[in-house]
């Protein structure tokens, strides 16, 4: 059952998120390209939606209070004709004026047709485009014209009958003999074996290019940043519906929703303290939240709090710590600083960029609460202008997320390695849950950290400009650490609701392949937010609700991909990717052995300096998409923007919903985004105002982003051959190797310790993979040479060879093991680091026992490695 406390987040009286009824039978914005003709047709897919969606939840799902006051027109059905897109209509008559182009009117339809469609129109057109092997002994129509004996004079009409049927019969076996050898051969082109549609590629990539529509996403981030929609929630529920609609609109496969239950916590109205309560004339209350973000009407907005802390009420002596480091921890200590039984105060960034982790380092140095507060030196008026006049964090906004121990247990914590289905019966207890911290813990804005800062002067040691340690809140004129004996006494209180089998609900729609329905490429963003998020996540949502419209009108004029293309939208990423997480847990058979590819995207926009990061592997086919893509700005191509920076593939952390395809099932996964200058991080002043005014404001990057994700797309689900870059994947890890031989040196190693095994079974890889390549390098040409001819064996082959390459990374999972000390964790050259979860480890298990002096243990995952490696790369020659 679902935790039914009355604290639940309790508000004043609010005017309520609207029922998903509501949301869904509202015109989402992909409505706007529809012509005035369609009107009548799109209310009838309306009345289909309703037919088609799930019921609401029952009376077991009890979602915390997360209204947002707003104007009940924003949301309600048109009651006049004098409010502002008071419905559809009125944002289908904008979009006119706009001169959109309805791409699904019957004359765009015919249009692009015409443009797209390169169908095989009769029988005789096919056969003439046969490049037979044996063609050039056939006689030619003209030929066998020319030497038809003639008989001299008239020819007697009696015979004439007979004559006409022998010609007929020579004719009739003449093609019956054609067709046999086409068909008993095998020799037609791959194209023509796909059934349905037929399209030119080029004028596909084309089509998804220019079709992409700024003001579709715009309108689509306008209505998604609305009102707050943290995970499990009214608002995120809502917005699951909303999803689904469009889905349902762009006609893809069999949308749906899909439900776990797990832990998730949320605030108590005033349940949540940071106050100073001795000496007496020192006494203070922070106000903890920060001011309205919306005034005029105001609305409702998430509180401020970590998610996954935990509840508890202590006081101590206040401590700074820096950023919160091991290695801020261990200066404390050895310049005589004691934590024990202190509340820690830290800022956020910096030498541990991890803020669980932040709280885990205080709760080993003996602390009994954790603060983490936003200091201006990294993300607020010291960078620039803070918001609402720049984009930079003001003075009140407050960074909220999770605390929750991703590098341990992602998901839900009370159930790693398996999924939290409705009606799971198998769960772990929280308490001394690895997942979890065990001391509470809450977020700050610098506003309030001044007082706190400036009640440490003269207690503890006064610190150094040298050190690094002094950050730049204002009038805090000396800094100090603090100390255990005659520091202010500070009490943290932090009550919260904890429930531990909450719904939530990703929404998952298909796009069924023609040639291996099997396989898929999973495409996906997060929905949840920590407040309205519009750069995070809501800039990725709208912009993968446009690309999923753009290729549902390939659908809808009967494209179909080779390999099946899924797209997700996930909830609870935001407490520990918990949405997509479960998801894999629920099929990781089936995603190991079909799962192709997954791309991601979260920050779709928070500037414009364009990041991949994900296997090298990937690094081919994203190029190919950058070379095809420009930037507005600078008015040149993305890859030649990415040569001049010189630009490599990143590593794939803990950051967003890539982990568990990437280190669970194996799918090899690439994450993509547009990266700038800090903004309101996981505040209320990540909105769309902040957007539409110093983010994106004509949204000519997300218009970019829809472009290169819907390419690559198209590169990962289309091409005959999966663009994989095996060889480049083998150079990388002898990289790698290498880089791992210099770690463990600066650890000065034992003698026994050797990294022979690993760099064998990588040279051996980088031989293999050529070898292995040299067979598509032949494919293609020989194919394309013979003008696209592919026999039935050789398809055969070629869909096999793209199994073993997307199998590559599976094969790389140490399935009946795992990471030790972390074994929900299988991948062997990819995981988050334990102690730095927002960044990469390559080979995490070796570098793991390193760290913790296991020299031993060091070994043993050396030499698995190493047997992994030269299996798999051994498989792709068999």
């Amino acid at each position: 059952m679902v935790d039914e406390k009355p604290n639940k987040y309790i508000r004043e009286e609010t005017i309520p998120i609207p029922t998903y009824e509501e949301a869904t039978t509202s015109r989402s914005p992909s409505h706007s390209h529809l012509g005035a003709s369609e009107v009548s047709h799109d209310a009838e897919r309306q009345g289909l939606l309703a037919r088609h969606s799930p019921a609401p939840p029952g009376d077991n799902y009890r979602p915390p209070d997360m209204e947002s006051a707003r104007s009940s027109a924003e949301f309600q059905p048109s009651t006049g004709n004098n409010s502002a897109r008071s419905s559809g209509e009125g944002s289908r008559h904008e979009m006119i004026r706009m001169d959109v182009e309805d791409p699904l009117s019957e004359q765009a339809q015919s249009q692009m047709g015409t443009r797209l469609s390169k169908r095989i129109s009769s029988i005789t057109n096919g056969l003439s485009s046969l490049n037979l092997p044996f063609r050039q002994w056939l006689p030619s129509l003209e030929y066998v014209r020319a030497h038809i004996p003639r008989m001299p004079g008239r020819f007697p009409e009696a015979l004439k009958p007979g004559w006409i049927m022998v010609v007929r019969f020579f004719a009739l076996l003449f093609v019956l003999t054609v067709a046999y050898v086409v068909f008993l051969s095998n020799i037609f082109s791959f194209r023509q074996r796909r059934g349905g549609q037929m399209y030119d590629p080029e004028s596909v990539r084309m089509f998804v290019q220019e079709h992409v529509n700024a003001t579709n996403i715009q309108l689509h981030l306008e209505h998604l940043t609305r009102f707050d929609h943290i995970a499990g929630t009214e608002g995120s529920y809502v917005l699951a519906r909303y999803v689904e609609a469009v889905f349902h609109e762009a006609g893809l496969d069999s949308p749906m929703l899909e439900r776990f239950d797990v832990y998730l916590n949320y605030p108590k109205q005033g349940g949540r303290e940071v106050a100073i309560v001795d000496p007496p004339e020192l006494a203070w209350k922070a106000k903890i939240e920060e001011e309205l973000a919306y005034k005029d009407p105001p609305r409702e907005q998430t509180l401020v709090f970590h998610g996954l802390s935990r509840s508890g009420n202590v006081t101590g002596p206040l401590i700074y710590a820096n950023y919160g480091s091991r290695e801020d921890f261990e200066w404390l200590h050895s310049n005589g600083i004691s934590v024990e039984g202190g509340i820690a105060l830290v800022r956020y960034y910096g030498s541990q960029t991890d803020r669980a982790l932040k709280v885990k380092a205080a709760e080993l140095a003996g602390a009994v609460g954790c603060i983490i507060y936003s200091d201006p030196n990294e993300d607020g008026f010291v960078k620039g202008e803070p918001y609402p006049n720049g984009r930079y964090m003001p003075a009140d906004g407050v960074q909220r997320g999770t605390v929750g121990l991703t590098s341990w247990i992602v998901g839900d914590v009370l159930s790693p390695g398996f999924a939290s289905l409705p009606g799971e019966k198998k769960r772990i207890s929280k308490e001394d849950n690895p997942g979890l911290n065990n001391i509470p813990s809450i977020p700050l804005s610098w506003r309030d950290a001044q007082k706190l800062l400036q009640s440490l002067k003269g207690h503890g040691e006064q610190l150094k400009d040298d050190l690094g340690w002094i950050g730049g809140v204002p009038d805090v004129d000396e800094w100090w650490t603090g100390n255990k004996r005659s520091s202010p006494m500070v009490n943290l209180r932090n009550e919260q609701d904890e429930v531990e089998r909450q719904p939530i609900y990703n929404v998952l729609g298909d796009i069924i392949g023609i040639e291996q329905p099997e396989k898929v490429v999973i495409v996906g963003n997060h929905r949840d937010a920590w407040g309205f998020g519009a750069v995070d996540p809501g800039s990725g949502t709208a912009v993968f609700l446009e690309v999923v419209r753009i290729f549902g009108d390939l659908k809808n004029l009967g494209w179909r991909p080779m390999r099946s293309i899924q797209f997700a939208s996930w909830d609870a990423e935001e407490y520990n990717l918990i949405g997509s997480t479960e998801h894999v847990e629920s099929r990781t058979e089936d995603l190991r052995r079909n799962g192709f590819a997954y791309i991601n995207v979260d920050v779709a926009v928070q500037g414009s300096d364009f990041h991949a990061a994900g296997p090298a592997l990937f690094e081919k086919s994203l190029l190919r998409v950058l070379g095809r893509t420009s930037d507005p700005l600078a008015n040149r191509t993305l890859r030649s923007l990415w040569d001049e920076r010189n630009r490599k593939m990143e590593g794939l952390g803990a950051g967003s919903d890539y982990v568990a395809f990437q280190d669970i099932a194996g799918m090899s996964s690439i994450d993509l985004s547009f990266s700038g200058e800090p903004f309101p991080y996981h505040s209320s002043y990540d909105n769309f105002q902040w957007m539409s005014h110093f983010g994106d404001p004509q949204f000519e990057y997300h218009q970019l982003m829809a472009q290169v994700w819907a390419l690559l797309i198209l590169e990962l689900a289309d091409r005959p051959v999966l663009p994989f870059d095996l060889e480049a994947y083998a150079r990388s890890i002898k990289d790698y190797v290498r880089d791992l031989g210099k770690y463990s040196d600066t650890r000065r190693p034992p003698a026994a310790f050797d990294l022979t095994p690993l760099n064998d079974a990588a040279d051996v890889t980088v031989q293999r993979t050529q070898k292995f390549h040299e067979w598509d390098r032949e494919w293609t040409q020989n194919i394309y040479g013979m003008g696209g001819m592919e026999s039935n064996a050789l398809t055969l082959m070629r869909m096999n060879h793209n199994s073993k390459m997307a199998n590559f990374e599976t094969d790389l999972l140490d399935v009946g093991g795992g990471l030790p000390g972390r074994e929900q964790y299988k991948h062997v050259l990819f995981a988050p680091q334990a102690w730095s979860g927002y960044d990469e480890a390559v080979f995490p298990g070796i570098r793991d026992a390193i760290d913790g002096g296991d020299w031993h243990l060091a070994q043993k995952q050396v030499e698995k490695v190493a047997m992994l490696l030269a299996r798999a790369s051994q498989r792709l020659l068999e």
